[in-house]
């Protein structure tokens, strides 16, 4: 099938895994990209392979295989607007030349978004990816279809409102974020209706689930709804990481938030072309901080 846009197709589903072990993504070796996912019809197994630019080639297997399909074009950036980011910094200039196929990405997928997001909270990364590969592989189901590797379907909303609390326990999850799933869980299908607002408000949405703050409202807007804007305000790396690669020293939140307010509505797109582009710097001076998910005012 063909994209609307030239589209590094690796790139822009990169946001999407959970760690080189995910279970429910694999880059293979060949430069497909296998993953799973839930629809409302069933699961699904897909495989998404690059042709050229402009041009990709893509199966999928299981009950949710031909909802999938019609998700696509969004999943791969159709609705992304990238040509209307100007950048006037030269690094991010740079990074935008450096990175001309990457697009904002749209699963459509709130739960499959959120409920990483919310184990990432406060916690390393490394651990965070821990407990998905542990809770997907007891709570969800084996792939449907010729998977390369052992690879495991997202949990249903049912199913995380099910697990028991020693699971989490065992899957290294407090008590907080095990409560912040659950709740989360119990919205269920509304929880999916977000999908379709307007970002800003879907976000606003999102934070009414207790445990939800701006961070990881903003982690499931770049990833489920194509939201070119959704800054995560609240990471302890983004705001000094923002600060080294464009102005040579650290920022704060705060004026992080002052600093790129002119790059609305692409704020978020600034730093994925900056991450993908490999020109996001950020000096080494000890061990990495956990997350604090900061609550809206």
């Amino acid at each position: 099938m063909s994209v609307a846009n030239p589209t590094n197709v690796a790139a822009t589903l990169r946001p999407l895994a959970r760690g080189a072990g995910d279970p429910c993504h694999f880059h293979a070796p060949d430069g497909a990209i296998w993953r799973t996912t839930l629809m409302p019809s069933g699961s699904a197994t897909y495989r998404i392979s690059q042709l050229d630019a402009g041009t990709v080639s893509v199966a999928a297997w299981g009950d949710g295989a031909e909802e999938f399909t019609t998700t696509v074009p969004a999943l791969l950036g159709a609705a992304d607007e990238p040509d209307t980011f100007a950048p006037q910094h030269a690094t991010l200039a740079e990074a935008q030349h450096r990175s001309p196929g990457v697009r904002i990405c749209r699963s459509g997928r709130v739960l499959e978004a959120l409920v990483p997001a919310i184990l990432e909270q406060r916690v390393h990364g490394i651990a965070a990816r821990a407990s998905w590969r542990r809770l997907v592989r007891k709570f969800g189901t084996p792939a449907p279809g010729p998977a390369p590797r052992p690879m495991w379907v997202p949990p249903s909303a049912n199913a995380w409102r099910r697990v028991p609390s020693w699971e989490f326990h065992k899957a290294g999850v407090d008590p907080r974020r095990a409560k912040t799933i659950v709740t989360a869980a119990r919205a269920g299908e509304q929880l999916e209706r977000i999908a379709d607002l307007v970002p800003a408000v879907a976000r606003q949405h999102l934070q009414t689930i207790p445990g939800v703050g701006v961070w990881t409202s903003a982690e499931v807007a770049q990833r489920a709804l194509g939201d070119a804007d959704a800054l995560s305000v609240g990471d302890f790396h983004l705001a000094a990481m923002i600060g080294w690669t464009l102005l040579g020293r650290p920022l704060d939140d705060d004026r992080m938030l002052e600093y790129m307010e002119p790059l609305r509505p692409h704020r978020y797109r600034a730093v994925l072309l900056l991450e993908s582009s490999g020109l996001a710097f950020k000096p080494k001076f000890g061990p990495r901080t956990p997350v604090t998910d900061h609550r809206a005012h």
